[in-house]
């Protein structure tokens, strides 16, 4: 038997010890956050999964996995098909399948603290059509069978210097408290961990790749805020830059408070906050109110300090990447270097500006056909051989004190020349990078919107991505950062329905996949400015590109750009030179200054 089948076979025996004919596993935490600590990695622990988006359905009998298109491929590498069967999101959920597969008169459980209140009330909607219902547990089962689960991270807290932040905790704490003044509230939950570390200007080590620390906050309406966070966690700085208004308790003491809040009128997110948090605030007689986060918008619009560290994060950035591009062209066509090798590579030369406080996440190092999975995350088991004469896809990004980056390049490894296919699928990923980044739009767009502007030109072709286009990017805080996103909007997808608005971060990121042979991603990261045009009758938008780094020349089909096409390029590329050569010398400096040479 193997180990995750082993893995199986004891929640299978818990959840009879239990009287539950069935648990509901998803990849989640507390704070319903991306990206989770160890403790919190129970699907990957359970199945062997290594993605970030996922839940698995144990029933006694069967078994099923839940992803998305993005992870077709990998779920199948990844998780035994003899014991999991692997369900396709958005043609099924799981809820539908519960409903399917529960049987009659059925306890299916759940943690109420990993899953949203819209999950629970779908899946005991479902449940109950069978016949069958959703039982909240108190300890999740498969902690209960877990030998050597993680314990959360006790890591300090440290505080972001207003330097980086441009406003003061106490100002925002006031915004909040002024807006629930207006709302007529007395209090709001903050659980999302980035709206937390946002709000009180303190950062963590908590979770790989995001810099928070675990912890609950309510702010009140009188301005002062109660901060749930392990005592182990506080020094005496943070203590004294959070200040008297801001009273700290243990965060075993948070469900209890919310328990305790009986007559008072409470904001939550219920897109941010787990099903938990509401069935305590009920219970104990509060009146809850449902809206976003307060923290969400002001956490989205950057200030003017955090887009001048954002650039100043961005110049070192693309000198380390351009360091590494400079490496792939020279190394990686003698052979012998491999995905795994790229990736610590890179890494290596972010580390080397003495800035890098973490990478944003897990480097993307792809070659060949692994390029072809949008979100492949290479480990010992799946290492390939970057080969000479194929494509190379590297999606990655770094987490620094003035800002976080993110940034994807497709290369051509030589010798040889890339296939009339591969110039062709590039450069329609680069046209419609392009298209996006020239963009001029009305106050009021949505990112579903501009989404067609980065398609259009694959789709003329008859392809397309099934990816979005663009996501917001936090300062400091997650590379994945909403409310803002670019996407086709189908699905009730968050965030695409959400207004651009002047000092968003966003990525411009159109790609292309072919299965089993190679993938195309351009990605720079871009924000959103207001434009001044003469005569304009209204207010009109437009985007600064942020990101510099040289993209493959040897990729594009030249016959197949416009004049305006070429022209941005060589624009980019010059502005590429004036910022990133300064910082080079010797042979890295002249293989950048032939690698920005004009198209035309």
């Amino acid at each position: 038997m193997s180990t995750h089948e082993a893995r199986l076979a004891a929640l299978r025996a818990q959840l009879k010890d239990d009287r539950l004919d069935g648990f509901v596993i998803p990849i989640c935490d507390e704070h319903m956050s991306e990206y989770i600590g160890a403790y919190a990695q129970r699907l990957a622990w359970l199945t062997g999964f290594g993605g970030s988006a996922g839940t698995a359905a144990v029933l006694p009998e069967e078994a099923a996995i839940f992803v998305d298109g993005r992870y077709t491929i990998q779920v199948r590498d990844q998780v035994d098909g003899k014991n999991w069967s692997y369900q396709s999101v958005p043609e099924t959920s799981v809820s539908q399948w519960l409903g399917e597969h529960a049987p009659k008169g059925g306890r299916i459980g759940y943690d109420p603290w990993v899953h949203t209140k819209t999950w629970v009330e779908a899946a005991t909607k479902a449940l109950a059509e069978q016949g069958a219902e959703l039982v909240a547990v108190d300890r999740n089962p498969v902690d209960a069978v877990w030998d050597g689960q993680p314990a959360p991270s006790t890591a300090k807290m440290i505080v972001l210097e207003d330097q980086y932040t441009g406003r003061n905790s106490a100002e925002k704490r006031q915004e909040v408290a002024d807006w629930l003044v207006r709302q007529n509230l007395d209090a709001a939950i903050i659980s999302a961990l980035d709206s937390v570390a946002w709000l009180f200007n303190i950062r963590g080590t908590d979770v790989e790749r995001t810099p928070v620390a675990l912890s609950f906050a309510v702010l009140n309406a009188d301005g002062t805020a109660d901060l749930y966070v392990d005592p182990a966690k506080v020094d005496d700085a943070v203590t004294k830059h959070l200040g008297n208004a801001v009273r700290i308790h243990d965060r075993t003491a948070f469900a209890p408070a919310l328990a305790a809040m009986a007559g008072k009128r409470v904001a939550v997110d219920p897109e941010r906050a787990v099903s938990a948090i509401f069935g305590r605030l009920a219970k104990g007689g509060a009146t809850i109110v449902e809206t976003r986060d307060p923290t969400v918008l002001p956490r989205a619009i950057k200030n003017p300090v955090e887009q001048a560290g954002h650039r100043a994060a961005q110049k070192r950035d693309g000198a380390a990447l351009t360091r590494f591009l400079h490496w792939l062209a020279t190394e990686c066509p003698k052979g012998g270097q491999t995905e795994l090798s790229a990736a610590a590579k890179l890494q290596e030369l972010r580390a080397a500006t003495g800035l890098l406080r973490d990478l944003s996440f897990d480097t993307i190092s792809a070659a060949g056909p692994h390029a072809a999975l949008p979100h492949y995350r290479v480990d010992e088991g799946s290492n390939l051989a970057i080969a000479p004469g194929s494509i190379y896809l590297v999606d990655s990004g770094g987490q620094y004190l003035d800002g976080t980056t993110d940034v994807t390049r497709t290369v051509w490894i030589g010798p040889g020349e890339p296939s009339a296919e591969m110039k062709d699928r590039f450069t329609r990923v680069l046209k419609g990078h392009i298209a996006l980044a020239r963009a001029i739009f009305p106050e009021g767009t949505r990112g579903s919107q501009l989404d067609s502007l980065a398609r259009m030109h694959l789709w003329e072709a008859g392809v397309d991505y099934a990816h979005g286009t663009g996501h917001g990017v936090g300062a400091f805080l997650s590379v994945h950062e909403g409310p803002q996103r670019i996407a086709k909007g189908t699905g009730g997808q968050a965030g695409t329905e959400e207004p651009l608005a002047a000092g968003m971060f966003l990525s411009n990121e159109p790609g292309y996949y072919k299965v089993g042979a190679f993938g195309i991603r351009t990605e720079n990261l871009i924000l959103v400015e207001e434009r001044d045009i003469e005569g304009a009758e209204g207010r009109y938008f437009g985007f600064e590109t942020l990101t510099f780094a040289p993209i493959d020349r040897r990729l594009v089909d030249t016959s197949l750009m416009n004049r305006d096409e070429l022209r941005w390029w060589d624009q980019y590329h010059a502005r590429v030179c004036e910022i990133i050569a300064p910082q080079l010398e010797g042979e890295v400096r002249a293989w950048l200054e032939e690698a920005c040479r004009s198209l035309g």
